[in-house]
């Protein structure tokens, strides 16, 4: 099966890596306010060369360039589902977190995970981010899924996004892989990961509405 950088043998090793790196981010800077994005493959930067090509370190410096007073923390991991996501997110949860960006989903999409379970996952996460820090702007990364489960299950995981939004009063990226997503040149040999050019477009997608709420 498919995945969002299915390479789930060094799992645990790198989901390691992850809390250190975040940790040691974290150490760096004590004073600027910190945009965690916390998703999958999509957000590690699976298959490219660098990881400052990845949508995040654009992010960061975009920010830079602003002169905003923010820190970016990278806390994807390839592979990850949203349970797998519930399960690392107290991990990551061990500092102030003032954005929190969630991209989870697409892995549970392409294995066919009831959808009522990727759900209940996401709003899990959710309530957890708001309980550790209720001053938290919380940003939903919004994802679809080739018709590969069958149209019923495919249009429902879509709504899945905005209906959470909505719920929770979150703010919303209506799509993260908004034209990216099924453009051969903009995605790697697999055809699912961006290139370092889709990153850049993942990127302006992210901050088209991380802007406002920076601002």
């Amino acid at each position: 099966m498919i995945s969002c950088g299915g390479n789930t043998d060094k799992k645990e090793n790198d989901s390691e890596s992850v809390t250190k790196e975040t940790e040691n981010t974290t150490n760096e800077s004590t004073s600027a306010k910190t945009i965690l994005f916390f998703g999958d493959s999509l957000t590690a930067g699976y298959g490219l060369d660098d990881v400052n090509d990845a949508f995040p370190a654009l992010i960061q410096a975009t920010i830079d360039s602003l002169q905003l007073n923010y820190m970016v923390v990278n806390s994807g991991l390839s592979g990850e589902t949203t349970s797998g996501g519930r399960s690392r997110l107290n991990w990551v949860l061990n500092q102030k977190v003032d954005i929190f960006v969630l991209e989870l989903g697409a892995n549970d999409g392409l294995r066919g995970i009831p959808l009522q379970e990727t759900r209940e996952n996401l709003q899990v996460i959710i309530d957890a981010v708001r309980e550790k820090n209720p001053e938290v702007e919380i940003v939903l990364a919004g994802m679809q899924i080739p018709p590969n489960m069958g149209q019923t299950y495919t249009t429902e995981f879509r709504t899945i996004f905005p209906d959470l939004a909505e719920k929770n009063e979150l703010y919303l990226i209506p799509f993260l892989l908004e034209n990216v997503g099924g453009i051969p040149e903009l995605n790697q040999a697999d055809g699912i990961h961006p290139t370092v050019e889709g990153h850049k477009i993942l990127a302006d997608n992210v901050w088209a509405i991380l802007e406002n709420v920076i601002k």
